[in-house]
C-alpha cells in the first residue's frame, strides 16, 4: 500500500484552493493540484459551520478511514483538500466512501476498477 501524507500548513492549502481544480458533490468538496512528488498529501478541512468538535472529528475521521482504505485506486502525485459539507454532518461510513470515491473519478485521479467490498 502507498503511503500518504498530510497537509499541515496554511500555505500549502492555499496553493491547492488557489491553482487546484475543484468538484463538489452533496458531502464534499475537493480540491486537486498536482505537487510533483512521488505521494499524495491529503488535506481534510471541517467548518465550525458543520457542528461542535465532537462531529467535526468525527467526519475528519470518516474521510481519512475512507481514504486509507481506498488509497491503492488514486494515483499518485497529487496535493488533495477534501472539505466537508454541512449536509455531511449527519452521513454514515459508506456515504463518506461513496463521494470521496465520487470525486476521484471526477477529477482522474481513480482508476475506474473498484475493490468488491467483503461484508
Amino acid at each position: 500500500m502507498k503511503f500518504s501524507e498530510s497537509l499541515k500548513k496554511n500555505k500549502d492549502f492555499q496553493i491547492v484552493y488557489r491553482k487546484g481544480k475543484s468538484f463538489a458533490n452533496s458531502f464534499l468538496v475537493m480540491y486537486v493540484y498536482p505537487n510533483g512528488l512521488e505521494i499524495n498529501r491529503l488535506g481534510i478541512s471541517v467548518s465550525r459551520k458543520v457542528g461542535n468538535s465532537v462531529v467535526r472529528h468525527r467526519l475528519t475521521r470518516l474521510i481519512r478511514e475512507s481514504y486509507r482504505l481506498s488509497e491503492d485506486n488514486f494515483r499518485c502525485g497529487f496535493d488533495i483538500v477534501v472539505i466537508a459539507r454541512n449536509s455531511a454532518r449527519a452521513s454514515d461510513y459508506r456515504s463518506i466512501e461513496s463521494a470521496l470515491v465520487h470525486l476521484g473519478k471526477l477529477h482522474k485521479i481513480v482508476s475506474e476498477k473498484k475493490d468488491t467490498d467483503t461484508q
